[in-house]
C-alpha cells in the first residue's frame, strides 16, 4: 500500500487536515472522502478527522488504499518492464497484443499479463496502444498516480512519439491538424471529418524515404482514437500493413508498422522528470 507524507509548514498553522490534503498533497476531492472514512489519513501517526487543524511540524500520512483488481485472469506471458517504482509502471508492448480485457477480449492481453505479474494491481494505462501497435505505454499503480498523470495528458509535461513505416515516398517535416470524427455505419473506423470531426494535431518528420516506403517520426498534441493512422491515410501515406486504412502486409501477421518510441512524463509524486525509449522492432526495420 502506497503511504504519501508531507510535514506541514508555519503557513499550515491552523488549516484543516482536509485542504492540506487535498491541495498540498494533491489527493482528490473524491478520492479524500473515500480514504477519511478508513482511517487512511494520519497525523503524527494517529487517524484524525478531516476538520483536524494543523500545527507546524505536524506530518500528515495518508494511506492509499486500493480495492484490488478482480476478474482478471493472470497470464503468466513475461512482460517488458522498462520502468517501473511504487507509482509508475512503462511497459514496452508487443504487437499484436490487446492492452485490456472487454468482452470480446477476456484473457491473452497485456491486462492479463500484469495480473500475473502484478497481483491485486489495478490496470490504469495512462495512453493506450492498439493491438497491432508495439512499443512503450504508461501506467500508473494507483488511483492518486492516474489522476495526476491523466492532468499530464496533451500538455507539453506528457511527450509521446511514434516512429512509422508508410506507404510511398514522404518527404519534410510538418503538421497535420485534421479534425477527427467516427464514420457513420462504422464500428470502429475513423475519418477526417472538418464538420463534425473533434480537433486532433499530429506533428511528424520524414526520417528516411525510399522509392516504396518513408519512415516518420511522429508526435502527438492530441489523443484521438486512431489518430496517427487516419492522419496519414488523410496524407496519402497509409502505416504499411494497416488492414483498417491502408492495405494488409503478409511480412506483419496481425500488426501494422507502427511503434511507440518515446515517452517522457513527470512524475506524479516526486516531480521528476522520466523518459525511455525503445528502437525499432526488427520486423519493421526488415521493411525499411
Amino acid at each position: 500500500m502506497r503511504t504519501l507524507e508531507r510535514a506541514a509548514g508555519e503557513k499550515d498553522a491552523g488549516r484543516k487536515v482536509k485542504y492540506f490534503v487535498r491541495g498540498d498533497m494533491g489527493v482528490s476531492y473524491h478520492q479524500f472522502a473515500s480514504l477519511k472514512t478508513q482511517g487512511a489519513v494520519t497525523v503524527n501517526g494517529a487517524p484524525v478527522r478531516a476538520n483536524h487543524l494543523l500545527r507546524p511540524g505536524d506530518v500528515v500520512a495518508v494511506r492509499l488504499y486500493e480495492p484490488g483488481q478482480v476478474g482478471v485472469a493472470p497470464d503468466p506471458t513475461p512482460v517488458d518492464v522498462v520502468y517501473e517504482d511504487e507509482d509508475v509502471l512503462i511497459i514496452d508492448k508487443p504487437a499484436p497484443l490487446a492492452c485490456q480485457c472487454s468482452p470480446k477480449q477476456d484473457a491473452m492481453t497485456l491486462e492479463n499479463r500484469l495480473a500475473y505479474c502484478f497481483p491485486g494491481m489495478v490496470f490504469r494505462p495512462l495512453n493506450r496502444l492498439d493491438r497491432g501497435t508495439s512499443g512503450l505505454m504508461a501506467a500508473a499503480k494507483h488511483a492518486h498516480a492516474a489522476q495526476a498523470l491523466q492532468r499530464q495528458l496533451h500538455t507539453d509535461a506528457f511527450v509521446r512519439e511514434y516512429l512509422a513505416v508508410v506507404e510511398g515516398r514522404m518527404d519534410g517535416a510538418g503538421v497535420i491538424d485534421a479534425p477527427i470524427a467516427k464514420e457513420e455505419a462504422a464500428t470502429v473506423r475513423r475519418a477526417v471529418d472538418h464538420e463534425n470531426g473533434r480537433p486532433a494535431v499530429t506533428h511528424y518528420r520524414v526520417e528516411a524515404a525510399g522509392d516504396g516506403c518513408s519512415l516518420v517520426r511522429l508526435r502527438l498534441e492530441t489523443g484521438r482514437t486512431h489518430q496517427i493512422r487516419v492522419h496519414l491515410m488523410y496524407m496519402g501515406h497509409p502505416v504499411v500493413g494497416d488492414f483498417l486504412y491502408g492495405h494488409e502486409d503478409e511480412r506483419l501477421p496481425g500488426r501494422f508498422a507502427l511503434h511507440s518510441t518515446y515517452i517522457r512524463l513527470i512524475h506524479p509524486i516526486t516531480g521528476e522528470i522520466i523518459e525511455r525509449a525503445s528502437p525499432l522492432p526488427e520486423a519493421l526495420r526488415r521493411l525499411l
